[in-house]
C-alpha cells in the first residue's frame, strides 16, 4: 500500500497558499520512493474543497475545451471526458507547470536506469517547445465525468512520439457523499508474469502520481521495464469528476 505524502502544514493553511507553494512543500524524496516501489504516490488534499468545486464547475463551459469524447462510442468504457483548450484555466496551468519540474528529475533518473538517452528539460515550457516542434501542439489536460454505471477501461495516455512518463489525476468529487464505487485502478505487467492490479484510495482534492506507459524495476539481470495501465472501476451511485494532468501535448 502506498504511503500518502503529506504536506508540511494543516489544510486551512494550505488553502491560503498558492498551488505552486503547496507542491514545493511536498516531500519529494518520499514521492520518488513511493513511485519506485509502488508505481504510484498519493498527495493528500493538494487541492482545497473550493478549488475542486471551481474546477468541476468548468465542465459545462464548452469554450474552455477543445474536444469532447463519449467513451462508449470508442469502446473506452462509459462516461465522457473533455480536453482543455489553451489558454488553460489558472489552476490547471499552475498544477501542470509546478508539478513538472520535480517530476522531470524522477523521469530523467528512470531513463538513466533504463539506459535511455532521452532527458527532459527542467522547465515545462521548454518541454512543450519540444512537443510542438514534433507537431504535438494540442493541450492534453482533461476533465472526466462519470455517472452511475460508468467506468474507464484500462488504458495509457499516449498521444505521439513525445511522451512524458508520469502523469497526475485529481479527484474533484467526494467519495461517499458525491458517489460510491469508482475506484482508481493501476495494473502492471511484468515480463512473463500475470498482471497485478492495485486499487488506490483517494479523497476529494487528492492527487495520485503514476506512470503513463512503463516504469523501471530491478531484476537479477539488471533494470527492466514494467508495462502500466490505469482506469476507473464502475461507479455505483452518484457523480464522479476527475482532473487529469498530462505533461506532453498531442497531435
Amino acid at each position: 500500500m502506498t504511503t500518502a505524502v503529506r504536506q508540511k502544514s494543516d489544510p486551512a493553511a494550505r488553502a491560503a497558499t498558492s498551488i505552486a507553494a503547496r507542491i514545493a512543500a511536498l516531500d519529494w524524496t518520499a514521492i520518488a520512493e513511493n513511485l519506485d516501489r509502488d508505481a504510484n504516490s498519493v498527495m493528500p488534499s493538494l487541492l482545497s474543497q473550493n478549488e475542486c468545486r471551481e474546477l468541476a464547475a468548468l465542465y459545462p463551459v464548452d469554450k474552455r475545451f477543445r474536444s469532447r469524447v463519449v467513451m462508449a462510442r470508442h469502446n473506452f468504457g462509459r462516461g465522457e471526458y473533455k480536453y482543455f483548450d489553451y489558454p488553460l484555466p489558472r489552476h490547471v496551468a499552475s498544477l501542470r507547470s509546478a508539478l513538472y519540474n520535480p517530476l522531470a528529475a524522477i523521469a530523467n533518473r528512470w531513463n538513466k536506469t533504463l539506459n535511455i538517452d532521452l532527458r527532459y528539460p527542467d522547465e515545462h515550457k521548454m518541454y512543450l517547445e519540444r512537443c510542438h516542434a514534433a507537431g504535438q501542439t494540442k493541450p492534453t489536460p482533461l476533465m472526466l465525468q462519470y455517472g452511475a454505471g460508468d467506468y474507464n477501461c484500462l488504458h495509457q495516455d499516449l498521444y505521439g512520439d513525445q511522451t512524458f512518463p508520469l502523469q497526475v489525476a485529481f479527484l474533484l468529487s467526494a467519495p461517499g457523499d458525491d458517489f460510491t464505487g469508482g475506484e482508481f485502478i493501476l495494473t502492471e505487467q511484468r515480463p512473463r508474469m500475470q498482471s497485478r492490479a492495485e486499487v488506490v484510495p483517494l479523497r476529494q482534492g487528492d492527487g495520485v502520481l503514476f506512470p503513463v506507459h512503463n516504469r523501471p524495476a530491478q531484476g537479477k539481470r539488471g533494470a527492466y521495464r514494467i508495462n502500466m495501465r490505469h482506469g476507473v472501476s464502475r461507479v455505483h451511485t452518484g457523480h464522479r469528476q476527475t482532473l487529469g494532468i498530462i505533461f506532453h501535448d498531442a497531435k
